[in-house]
């Protein structure tokens, strides 16, 4: 799943009444140590004219892909911070741009309309996904590349063939902008979540709609699914998260706590904890069992925008529109390292395959390479631990 973009940032921090069950009776640990902080990166990805909207590494570390308004996306050396290529073509914004899991393909959507595909090594465009009618904003491959899945402002989501960008499927439903799009680990179940405050399930097979889980109070902005499948968390400007049976709709957990809207919500890679992350610029760390809140990460003092967790699950990262990120004991809630030196605000923050560095995207055009391997943990890695 990926994104939750920033044009919708003054609706969400409106949208903050609050429904559904009562707070938990447990105390969350609430930890906040100076942590270090880093202002000079490993490297400065420089070349876009614009807003940075997303920075993600490929799947063997050795490249990053960024996503600007500037209408396009860059490939980058991952070593020595050389542009490899750029993917033009789109007319407007790149909202988003990812890998497939074996890196071969990148999926790119924009404010123009469309998608593209291009090939992961190269940059060479291979196919243009037309046929929405307005700005896409979330994109997301299957599994096993096989096919992509879009969001859009149209109300819809469509399902396009990973390889030949051949249109597939159309899911029709919601009311509103569909703002995320997520496969499940197993390529049979997408989920998306729409400002219509509504998120919905379907056969990725064959569009049927499985599920409509009942509205939260204000728009959806992130639907996720658990490890194994059978049950999704959302995030809401209504300051809730929730779990929800796949299957059913039945809500199993409500998630209670931020003072404002949650911009993003991810399980880890056990299913048995939640990360959200939310406009009251705190993240917190929750048992999806019992809805307790388990961390508060404090310290940021704008909007955490987005989080990511290691490959082995001990660190997490947060970006903010406080111009930093910071790297966090997963666990705990201790700060680490403030990754400080943008001279805008810091829209993405996402970890290498191999835990030891972060990647950063900001509104002041750049992308930032920082070591954090002091903080890796080089044991056991918890695959897909990152949303």
């Amino acid at each position: 799943m990926r994104r939750v973009p920033a044009l919708r940032l003054a609706m969400i921090a409106t949208c903050c009444f609050v429904i559904g069950s009562h707070p938990s009776a447990a105390q969350p640990v609430e930890t906040n140590t100076d942590g270090l902080k880093l202002s000079e990166p490993r490297l400065a990805l420089e070349g876009h004219t614009r807003d940075l909207w997303s920075a993600v590494f490929s799947p063997d570390g050795k490249h990053v892909l960024t996503a600007s308004s500037d209408h396009t996306a860059k490939l980058w050396n991952v070593q020595t911070g050389v542009e490899i290529a750029t993917l033009t073509g789109h007319a407007e914004g790149v909202r988003n741009a990812v890998f497939t899991r074996d890196g071969q393909v990148i999926a790119t959507v924009s404010r123009d309309g469309t998608g593209r595909l291009w090939n992961g090594d190269t940059g060479a465009p291979i196919a243009t996904l037309t046929g929405h009618d307005s700005m896409l904003e979330a994109v997301d491959f299957s599994p096993d590349g096989s096919r992509v899945v879009t969001g859009s402002l149209d109300g819809t989501a469509r399902v396009w063939d990973g390889k030949t960008g051949a249109p597939l499927l159309t899911l029709k439903g919601h009311e509103g902008n569909v703002a995320t799009t997520e496969f499940s680990r197993d390529g049979k179940l997408i989920a998306t979540g729409s400002h219509d405050r509504t998120a919905r399930i379907w056969n990725a097979e064959t569009g049927a709609l499985i599920v409509a889980l009942p509205e939260h109070g204000g728009m959806v902005t992130s639907a996720a699914f658990s490890p194994d499948g059978t049950r999704v968390v959302t995030s809401s400007s209504d300051k809730l998260a929730r779990i929800w049976d796949a299957k059913t709709g039945a809500l199993l957990v409500t998630l209670q706590g931020h003072a404002r809207g949650v911009l993003r919500a991810m399980f880890d890679a056990t299913g048995t904890r939640v990360y959200t992350a939310s406009s009251d610029k705190t993240a917190k760390l929750w048992d999806a069992g019992t809805g307790a809140t388990l961390a508060t990460f404090t310290g940021h003092t704008r909007y955490v925008m987005r989080l990511a967790l290691s490959p082995d699950g001990t660190l997490l990262v947060t970006s903010s529109h406080d111009k930093t990120a910071r790297v966090w004991d997963a666990k705990t809630g201790a700060l680490l390292a403030t990754l400080a030196g943008h001279a805008m605000e810091v829209e993405d923050a996402e970890f290498s395959p191999d835990g030891r560095e972060v990647v950063t995207a900001s509104y002041d055009g750049k992308a930032r390479l920082w070591d954090v391997s002091q903080f890796a943990n080089p044991g056991k890695v918890e695959a897909n631990s990152r949303p």
